[in-house]
């Protein structure tokens, strides 16, 4: 007991005369040694939770937008192929997922100046749930990685537009691994990746207007001219409200490609979030107007052609642009690809048989050029002045960007096809054409009469 009280007096004696040193001198040695003891996390995260929830709810629509894509696209074949498109559709989700994390992500995103960014994130080793400042400060590795990973879903599935009805599902399988691994990875690097010599060279694009919509709409054109054209081509839409459900649910998914692609809740995701709909809204239209002008009648499928249109082109932009600039992007969007749709396309003589090229690859380049024409950092401080803010060399480097994409997507889209065409002839036969997909690839019908 004695031992104890001696103990608790020299205890308040110390905590007594600590009070009156620290009180007295706020930098003393002591109060240094405190803080260093109780200091749980001299490392505290810089986790972001609003920023972290605003991309995760990003990532889920960007995610939508696929399903979106397959009832776009559903609804403008015939009966007898309407569940290959949707079948196609998640497939692209499920394999593209996996590779992702395999090794999709490392290729695209992994430090490096080459071809590709490496193998260092292989499997996910060295990708945490801490940040990573090259890309972003406020949110998990992990999550970018997601975010990220939506965006190489969508891509290869919008190209099945333009070969509807005619490709084999095996096929299909052999050239999506292959294409995803040679052409959308090393463009995403150029583009988005450290050491991305696009990217380097200070090419804009905010979403994926040169990464996602140059990329497959210029594979789906070589396709269409590579598997040749449909047997019955005169199919009509067999479900236009399936379609308007489909540009519904894409124009709800794309304020999170595009607003997400903030990696914040901040005022770049206001500007995003604003622009993505005002173009998304003058592009649906100027092609009603274009519509009534030249067919005497405005569609539900011209409507909902030009709001897609509208979200292309705003795609690269949506991160350095205006609202009024939006408005710009969005009419124009709708003029250019309204003119490859139903003028080009049939001059050319291809069968894309959902304007993939038309709407996608047009659009998307119209997207990047009017990225260097109307971009400003009023807007984004970390982007550049566009043409009409005084700097015309960005539409030089935003032709550059475009151009090589066109070049390289064109060019190894097309030794994929021959190649795997060689393997396992790609078109399906007459006969099964003529059955459908949904009987001759997966003994299934969407409906108890087929057209």
């Amino acid at each position: 007991m004695m031992l104890l009280r001696v103990m608790v007096i020299i205890a308040t004696i110390f905590i007594g005369t600590a009070e009156i040193v620290l009180a007295e001198e706020p930098n003393h040695p002591l109060l240094c040694l405190v803080e260093e003891h109780f200091t749980t996390d001299p490392s505290p995260s810089k986790i972001d939770p609003g920023d972290t929830a605003w991309v995760l709810i990003s990532t889920a629509l960007v995610m939508l937008m696929t399903p979106g894509l397959a009832f776009f696209y559903g609804g403008m074949v015939g009966r007898k192929n309407v569940l290959s498109i949707l079948m196609q559709c998640f497939i692209i989700l499920c394999i593209i997922s996996v590779l992702w994390i395999i090794f999709g992500y490392s290729l695209s995103f992994a430090p490096g100046k080459g071809f590709w960014g490496g193998m260092k994130w292989v499997g996910l080793k060295g990708v945490e749930l801490t940040t990573y400042s090259d890309y972003s400060t406020t949110i998990p590795h992990q999550l970018f990685l997601m975010f990220q990973g939506m965006f190489a879903v969508i891509t290869p599935a919008l190209i099945i537009g333009a070969f509807t009805g005619r490709m084999k599902f095996s096929a299909f399988l052999i050239f999506i691994v292959f294409w995803s691994t040679l052409v959308y990875n090393p463009i995403c690097h150029w583009v988005w990746g450290i050491g991305g010599w696009i990217k380097n060279l200070g090419a804009l694009d905010f979403a994926g207007g040169t990464v996602v919509h140059i990329n497959a709409g210029i594979t789906a054109l070589i396709i269409a001219i590579l598997i040749g054209k449909r047997e019955h081509k005169a199919v009509l839409p067999h479900n236009l409200p399936f379609t308007l459900l489909g540009t519904a649910l894409l124009w709800f998914g794309w304020f999170g490609f595009n607003a997400g692609s903030s990696l914040g809740a901040n005022e770049l995701a206001v500007n995003a979030f604003v622009v993505t709909n005002t173009a998304a809204a003058a592009a649906g239209l100027s092609w009603a107007l274009l519509d009534w002008i030249f067919n005497k009648k405005p569609t539900v499928l011209g409507n909902a052609t030009g709001i897609v249109a509208g979200l292309v082109a705003i795609t690269p932009a949506a991160g350095f642009v205006s609202s009024t600039s939006a408005i710009v992007i969005g009419f124009f969007a709708s003029v250019f690809c309204y003119f490859a749709v139903t003028v080009v396309k049939k001059k050319l003589g291809y069968d894309d048989a959902l304007d993939v090229f038309g709407v996608h690859g047009v659009g998307g380049i119209w997207g990047a050029i009017a990225t260097g024409l109307f971009a400003t950092k009023a807007v984004n401080p970390g982007g550049a002045d566009g043409l009409f803010f005084g700097n015309p060399s960005q539409v030089l480097i935003q032709l550059l960007a475009a151009g090589a994409t066109v070049i390289y997507s064109a060019a190894i889209s097309y030794l994929i096809y021959k190649v795997v065409d060689s393997i396992i002839k790609i078109r399906v036969s007459v006969k099964d054409e003529i059955m459908g997909l949904d009987l001759s690839q997966h003994h299934e019908s969407a409906y108890t009469i087929l057209e």
